[in-house]
């Protein structure tokens, strides 16, 4: 059985462990590494029969650790990702990958080089509403594709970890926590980024804060595009995808509509999953087959855009992707 250690055990690697461990456990996770073991921490552990250490060192010297999960702080995945690849571990990273593109290329090309796995944390991509929004995107049903939207909002503002409110960690407001993942959706769509656009607007900081970001894109493929989020209102999902020929909309993980040339409707509804589980799955099957999950080229584009979003949050300006 596949055996992985989390690194970072907080409310997320904890939603993570839950998954994996759900019914049938996936696979083992038998180490964790944490700041400090506190009585939670400990607690936890047992439930799940995990031991708790407090250095990484420790899992990247374990021969015996097959693969790590990061769920730490942002600023601190790319140097993690590099020496778990340099220890021979299979990687799954929590998003946003990194923060800057020589980051996340860094961190890819360390995994290529090692010929280990990387996976990204982007669990929206496995919702059935996305998946089929993909599927009919690709495949010719909408006509040629002029124009994608999304919003993503949710109300975790004031009940997140101390460290997503750090602007250092967590710069552009909601985009690091809740945007990034209808950026890769939209990129997942229409590729790479060629220029950007973006707004920041807010009203009040703190452990609490009130913004919005919203962002004008043109991609590479000669798409164009619009994004916005919310971190403070109720959930809210809606990526939709316009074509010469029709449009299809995901609405929350389990619908899809789509609308064709002359009237057409058509509402698809589907099955809810645990989309944690569900990547957890695509990444043990990735190590076993080689095959799934995000492309890095993706990867790569998606903190790309994310990076001129917060050089043009901060300027007001429009930001030429080289």
């Amino acid at each position: 059985m596949l055996n992985a250690a989390i690194i970072g055990l907080g409310n997320w690697g904890r939603k993570i462990v839950e998954a994996v461990n759900a019914d049938i456990p996936l696979f083992r996770i038998g180490h964790a590494v944490v700041r400090e073991v506190r009585d939670d921490v400990r607690a936890f552990a047992r439930a799940h029969a995990i031991v708790p250490v407090t250095e990484f060192q420790q899992v990247l010297d374990d021969p015996s650790i097959d693969a790590v999960i990061i769920t730490t702080p942002h600023s601190l995945h790319a140097d993690q990702i590099v020496a778990a690849a340099a220890a021979g571990k299979h990687i799954f990273c929590e998003k946003p990958l990194a923060l800057t593109r020589a980051d996340a290329v860094r961190a890819v090309h360390a995994c290529e080089n090692a010929g280990r796995v990387l996976a990204v944390g982007h669990d929206k991509r496995c919702w059935p509403s996305m998946a089929a929004l993909r599927f009919i995107a690709a495949g010719g049903t909408l006509g040629e594709i002029l124009h994608v939207e999304g919003h993503t909002s949710n109300e975790n503002s004031g009940h997140s970890a101390d460290w997503r409110h750090n602007v250092q960690e967590a710069p552009g407001g909601g985009m690091t926590g809740a945007g990034i993942h209808m950026l890769d959706a939209l990129i997942g769509v229409a590729g790479p980024v060629a220029s950007v656009i973006a707004h920041f607007r807010s009203t009040r900081g703190g452990a609490d804060p009130r913004d919005t970001v919203s962002a004008l894109l043109d991609f590479k493929s000669g798409i164009s595009g619009t994004l916005s989020t919310v971190r403070t209102t109720p959930f809210y999902w809606r990526a939709h995808v316009f074509g010469d020929a029709g449009s299809a909309e995901a609405l929350g993980p389990t619908r899809l509509v789509v609308r064709m040339r002359g009237g057409g409707v058509e509402n698809r509804d589907f099955p809810a999953i645990d989309s944690l589980r569900a990547e957890m799955t695509a990444f043990k099957q990735v190590i076993e087959t080689g095959r799934g999950m995000i492309k890095r080229e993706e990867m790569i584009a998606t903190v790309h855009a994310l990076e001129a979003i917060f050089e043009s949050m901060d300027t007001d300006a429009k930001v030429e992707l080289a």
